[in-house]
């Protein structure tokens, strides 16, 4: 049985620089057992928040709890940390490394060599043991600081970018590995500005925007509190101009052989449906979709920085 206790709690956090607020009173709860996306633009605040939860920098207003209690040296090595920033010895061949990084965790000899073997094995690295981190591509270095995250086996994963930097294939691999881990009972927060890596992945998300929690949830609930108020449809022929009545349809995204339509607010559907049928359109697809996370993130991003500039202006 899930523990229902949350893995982590924020209570009214601030962090503040001089005159510049990073984060400005987030609460959140990260459940056990589960993904959990913390989302936002660049410089929203989300490596600050990161930071505080792994004791780099405290709070200066609001509490942090991990696993119940206040956070500290033996909670951390509870934790996997994989930072935005990557860094590894250019010089140090790439097992010493690990070996290193395992022994600042308390993983040593036969079993921390066993566990380095497995990992390397898993992201398909093993011929890379022996050589110097210099030599390896920028994809490579960052799977071996994913290693370096997991291996000493913490309760709690937190990945900040953890996709940038890597082809297709290997975000593949990433996110296999990654869901494997869920599966296994690990906790995981990842931090990203993709929202398609993010919606694959996350069972709940945070998204925060100039420093401040705009949305928070269950990424299901939250789909369903925007409502199926999109349309996937394909016309082959006939009058569309339908399509530009703004009392129907707020915006529309063409892709390469069918256009989405996210319906204005309070529009009908079936009245959509219905003028185009009766301007002579024949259409050969008419889909209801539910917004994408990469919807939902723009729509209240925009909502928040249009909130800021009439603030500013007040």
């Amino acid at each position: 049985m899930m523990n229902d206790a949350p893995t982590l709690k924020l209570d009214r956090v601030t962090k503040r620089y001089d005159e510049f607020t990073a984060v400005n009173e987030l609460s959140l709860s990260v459940r056990s057992g589960r993904i959990f996306g913390l989302l936002g633009p660049n410089g929203a605040g989300k490596t600050t928040t990161i930071r505080m939860i792994v004791n780099i920098t405290a709070p200066d207003e609001g509490t942090v709890e991990l696993f119940g209690k206040a956070m500290n040296s033996e909670l951390q090595n509870r934790i996997g940390y994989l930072p935005e920033e990557r860094g590894l010895y250019k010089k140090m061949r790439v097992g010493e490394q690990l070996r290193f990084f395992g022994a600042l965790k308390g993983l040593t000899g036969r079993r921390a060599e066993e566990v380095i073997d497995r990992w390397l094995a898993r992201v398909k690295l093993s011929d890379w043991k022996n050589r110097k981190a210099d030599e390896l591509s920028k994809g490579m270095q960052q799977k071996v600081q994913f290693i370096a995250t997991v291996m000493h086996d913490p309760d709690l994963l937190i990945l900040d970018e953890p996709f940038s930097g890597l082809d297709p294939k290997n975000v593949d691999l990433l996110e296999e590995i990654v869901l494997e881990l869920k599966a296994a009972g690990k906790t995981i927060i990842f931090s990203t500005h993709m929202m398609a890596n993010a919606e694959r992945l996350c069972d709940d998300i945070c998204l925060i925007n100039r420093s401040r929690k705009v949305l928070d949830g269950s990424l299901r609930e939250i789909k369903r509190s925007f409502g199926r108020n999109a349309v996937a449809l394909r016309v082959e022929e006939g009058d569309t101009s339908v399509l530009q009545d703004s009392s129907l349809v707020a915006k529309l995204v063409h892709r390469s052989d069918e256009v989405e339509a996210l319906l204005a607010a309070d529009a009908d559907v079936q009245e959509l449906l219905r003028r185009l049928v009766a301007a002579g359109a024949r259409v050969t697809k008419f889909e209801l979709i539910e917004p994408s996370l990469h919807d939902i993130f723009i729509t209240k991003v925009d909502e928040t920085d249009g909130q800021a500039s009439g603030d500013n202006q007040a």
